[in-house]
């Protein structure tokens, strides 16, 4: 117990709140998490006013994010993956999927093996493909010139070019094949994602609740058993009383656990108010908290390209140059977390959306999304306010505490 390194203040995650907390730390693994009063250990580092305003969050989790900080993750660059990796931890982002948006088939299974690279090196989860297979109708910032219908022979490159990094697929659900293409992904542990998608109520709840038996019914060894929805919102249909199409299938989905619907809440895809709405709908413990991160992150306004496409960032809102599409966020999840608790949602709700429940979507709930001993010491330190002052990844500061 010597060499722990010992961090108090409150501790803040999906299951606990509380005022005066310890999380200790030996190597890369959490040894206790829990009130100072039951802490076992020796001296405890004193409740000055500094550890009174701190506060203690597990590291999060990010199912959808695109590079950061000048890097895409879709230009198949192993360092550049490396990099934007790394600057999404430093900002507290301990544990992510680097998504790619549609490309050529060639350009995919360059960016899928560059990014199995990185999963082995442990700096990703893994990978999520967003695209080719999606509506063209709802392409946002894809490149329409490059969608396809689904294909299981491309799948199955795409797939052995990932290796078992492949972690999740948007698909839309109304394109000819996307039942034999959910199957596929299923049977490999690849969580199937409802997104960019023009279909009807009951083609999207029947996807869904698909998705939701055949992962149950995997033998894949990955424990990723709930489907997701990519972006609720964003790239669909809008809900309307007459025709409710995907976004009521998502959320009655969501609501009976059937799946988990990705919200970007960072004020600018979603407006507040609606993310607020979301959680009190579905609860907490079905959304999942995303950025959509792409290059800009981390950056100023100007020009960036996503995948192929050209885009521009002025006051933080990335547009596809040429169709003025959102072309995914500027924000990081910390970003996000803030604007939800702005918005209303509990600062309890808003952590388990960014950590716990993503880590579970992803088979990893024993690793990491929480405080808990025995678990990665992932942890960030913010302040009162939300912004943040330090960043512990398995147990090394990737951003030294202030």
């Amino acid at each position: 117990m010597n060499n722990e390194l010992i961090l108090r203040g409150r501790v803040v995650t999906g299951r606990l709140d509380i005022a005066d907390g310890v999380v200790a730390v030996d190597g890369r693994r959490i040894t206790y998490a829990g009130p100072a009063s039951d802490f076992p250990g020796g001296s405890l580092p004193a409740r000055d006013p500094a550890a009174a305003a701190r506060i203690l969050l597990p590291g999060l989790v990010d199912l959808h994010c695109h590079g950061a900080h000048g890097n895409d993750f879709s230009e198949g660059s192993v360092d550049g993956a490396r990099a934007a990796a790394q600057y999404l931890h430093s900002r507290g982002t301990t544990t992510l999927l680097a998504s790619l948006v549609t490309g050529s088939p060639r350009d995919l299974l360059r960016n899928l093996t560059a990014l199995r690279t990185v999963a082995g090196e442990g700096l990703t989860a893994g990978s999520h493909l967003e695209g080719p297979f999606l509506a063209s109708s709802q392409c946002g910032a894809h490149d329409p010139g490059l969608l396809l219908e689904p294909d299981t022979t491309l799948m199955e490159q795409l797939l052995e070019a990932a290796g078992t990094s492949l972690a999740s697929m948007t698909l839309a659900a109304e394109l000819p094949g996307a039942s034999a293409l959910l199957d596929l992904l299923a049977s490999r542990g690849v969580i199937p994602s409802l997104g960019h998608t023009a279909a009807g109520h009951s083609t999207a709840a029947a996807f869904l609740s698909r998705a939701a038996v055949e992962l149950g019914s995997s033998s894949n060894g990955t424990g990723r058993l709930r489907p997701t929805v990519t972006h609720l919102f964003n790239a669909m249909p809008p809900l309307h009383h007459r025709s409710p199409g995907p976004v009521a299938a998502s959320l009655s989905a969501a609501r009976g656990g059937q799946a988990v619907v990705e919200l970007i809440g960072d004020g600018v895809h979603v407006a507040p108010e609606t993310t607020k709405l979301v959680f009190d709908l579905v609860g907490a413990g079905n959304v999942a908290l995303v950025t959509d991160s792409m290059a800009a992150t981390g950056l100023h306004d100007g020009g960036y390209r996503l995948g192929s496409l050209a885009v521009t960032v002025e006051q933080g809102v990335a547009r596809v140059d040429a169709t003025g599409a959102i072309a995914g966020g500027t924000a990081t999840l910390l970003d996000v977390v803030r604007v939800s608790v702005a918005a209303g949602v509990p600062l309890q709700d808003a952590v388990l959306a960014a950590s716990s429940v993503p880590a579970a979507v992803l088979g990893l709930s024993s690793e990491v999304g929480d405080l808990a001993a025995g678990m990665l010491a992932d942890v960030v330190v913010v302040d009162s306010g939300l912004a943040l002052t330090g960043v512990l990844r398995h147990g090394e500061w990737v951003s030294p505490l202030v």
